[in-house]
């Protein structure tokens, strides 16, 4: 036998050796001690639909599937020229509103130097009325002189009131503006990975329209049905495992984060009919944040595993059970 065909026999006989040791583990974690318990179910991933907020026509959509993106990572940006000539239209009438206050104010001191002439007339001429100098109706006429003065005071000092009320409202209106523009740019809200994308650039949209699924990986948990026996003395935090069927030599650590207060038949998709007859409480297993972001890559909604849950704390993990991940 020749060096090469001791090669391929070499390498072949460490490709067997490792599916057996495969085969060995699986079946072995069938045996699950007293205190576990293993329920099949699927790995599911929080879905989260990336929605406009108003209608508008598509201009730039910069994300693919499968894309991983970061929280405040552009999905999508509608067209904002509309919004963007209201802001400036607004912008011009708070301008207004200023040059009005301005008036306003000038003119508020204006009617108060009048009015202090035309007080300082009325005392001068109440004075000569004592001494018989000027009759009552002059006085009375720089009593209405004064008067109409001070009214005009408190009409300038209106106007003011008047033009802040209109200059608060633009500045209101350009925050609302301003809002609306930045709501034109679709945003990730959380980091996660790009599942479908709904629209192409140019697409009109109407308000509530979807533009893309984001799924949020580090929000990965399995849901199993487990029966009453165990799920009544299941608490959140408790010690779980996650094997799926399509990496089974790996081990996910995971831990109870739900149980279901009502009860309920376990679905057609999880078991035989047989157990369907029974009632289970629904349990979900959550995968440590931590591992669901370092992995985001790697995480597939709707793959099919087991989930292990512990439900006593005083049995140990098996040996097969240990946490086992991928390396990167």
């Amino acid at each position: 036998m020749n060096t090469k065909s001791l090669a391929w026999s070499a390498v072949a006989l460490a490709v067997g050796a490792a599916a057996g040791w495969a085969i060995w583990v699986n079946s072995h974690r069938d045996d699950t001690p007293a205190g576990l318990i293993r329920a099949n179910g699927r790995l599911e991933v929080e879905r989260i639909e990336i929605a406009a907020k108003y209608p508008g026509r598509i201009v730039e959509l910069p994300i693919q599937e499968g894309d991983l993106v970061k929280a405040g990572d552009l999905i999508a940006r509608q067209d904002s020229t509309e919004q963007e000539a209201q802001r400036a239209a607004v912008v011009a009438a708070m301008e207004r509103a200023q040059q009005a206050i301005s008036r306003a104010q000038a003119e508020t001191q204006v009617r108060k130097v009048q009015a202090r002439l035309a007080q300082l007339e009325l005392n001068h001429t109440e004075k000569l009325r004592q001494d018989a100098l000027v009759s009552s109706a002059e006085v009375e006429r720089r009593e209405a002189q004064r008067d109409g003065e001070q009214a005009g005071v408190s009409v300038a000092q209106a106007a003011i009131g008047e033009a802040t009320a209109a200059k608060q409202e633009a500045a209101a209106q350009i925050k609302r503006l301003d809002v609306a523009i930045a709501d034109m740019s679709l945003r990730a809200p959380v980091n996660g990975r790009i599942e479908y994308r709904v629209v192409e650039p140019g697409s009109v949209i109407p308000s509530g329209g979807r533009v893309a699924t984001l799924l949020d990986t580090s929000n990965v948990y399995m849901t199993v049905f487990l029966p009453t026996s165990i799920a009544g003395r299941l608490k959140v935090g408790d010690d779980a495992r996650i094997i799926l069927d399509a990496a089974p030599q790996y081990v996910i650590p995971a831990r109870v984060s739900f149980v279901a207060a009502e009860a309920q038949f376990t679905p057609k998709y999880v078991e035989t009919a047989t157990e369907r007859d029974k009632l289970v409480y629904r349990v979900k297993l959550q995968v440590p944040t931590e591992v669901a972001n370092k992995y985001a890559q790697y995480v597939k909604a709707g793959l099919t595993g087991n989930g292990y849950v512990r439900h006593d704390t005083q049995t140990a993990w098996p040996k097969t059970f240990d946490v086992k991940l991928p390396a990167l």
